[in-house]
């Protein structure tokens, strides 16, 4: 029986796939919290290994083709926050780590783009982050490259710029939990679809941008991307 929606059908969020006319429809966006110990002492918390966290922003969330990112209503202070991204190929529960790999698609570059000052909030108030993490245009990220192509990158540098200023510079050997770990403890909470995005934590140096700011973002072997504050 053919499905007649009450109204139009939004479409689905994808991201382009490099050197391909192909497009990766995306599920759902999964972010790991303080991944990286610099990071973790930046925003005052315990650098040690502590049991992951994670929280989500909207697949429609996503700004593609080094699209601008609006600078935000109701915030006066938003930071960005470079990362690796996992696209997933194969879902699944419970998944194995040494299994875990071969559930990968490919790669991406991503900014989790953060109102902190509403972060801030709800963190002393108790309450989730959603307003500080998944508003509009809160993902840009870079076309993804699939895994055949450049393998599973388990170190490499990880940067970005500001208006040509290095602001955050890391290592992605430098992440707490690494991606097999991830893709394990996240198939616990969750059945993974083909089609999630995994953004795994960002490096120390995190700060705020403004308009007319421009955003640069590297992953050694995966990609880079620009991005314009307006």
């Amino acid at each position: 029986m053919t499905s007649h929606y009450a109204i139009p059908a939004p479409p689905v969020p994808c991201l382009p796939v490099r050197n391909s006319d192909d497009c990766f429809p995306v599920h759902r966006i999964y972010c790991v919290g303080r991944n990286y110990a610099d990071h973790a002492v930046e925003m005052g918390h315990d650098p040690n290994r502590e049991t992951p966290f994670f929280f989500q922003k909207n697949a429609d969330n996503l700004v593609t083709n080094n699209g601008d990112f609006p600078y935000p209503a109701s915030s006066k202070e938003v930071h960005h926050e470079i990362e690796l991204v996992i696209a997933m190929g194969n879902g699944g529960t419970d998944i194995s780590r040494k299994n875990a790999l071969n559930h990968v698609w490919g790669y991406a570059v991503g900014l989790d783009m953060t109102r902190r000052d509403l972060q801030s909030e709800m963190k002393k108030a108790g309450r989730p982050w959603e307003i500080g993490k998944a508003f509009e245009h809160s993902a840009p990220c870079s076309d993804a490259v699939p895994a055949s192509e450049i393998g599973h990158p388990n170190k490499g540098s990880i940067r970005l710029k500001v208006n040509g200023e290095v602001r955050q510079l890391g290592n992605l050997n430098q992440m707490i939990w690494k991606i097999p770990e991830i893709i394990t403890i996240l198939s616990g909470l969750f059945e993974l679809k083909p089609g999630d995005l995994i953004m795994t934590g960002t490096p120390a140096g995190v700060g705020a941008v403004y308009q007319g700011d421009l955003l640069e973002s590297f992953i050694e072997g995966v990609g880079e991307m620009t991005t314009r504050v307006v």
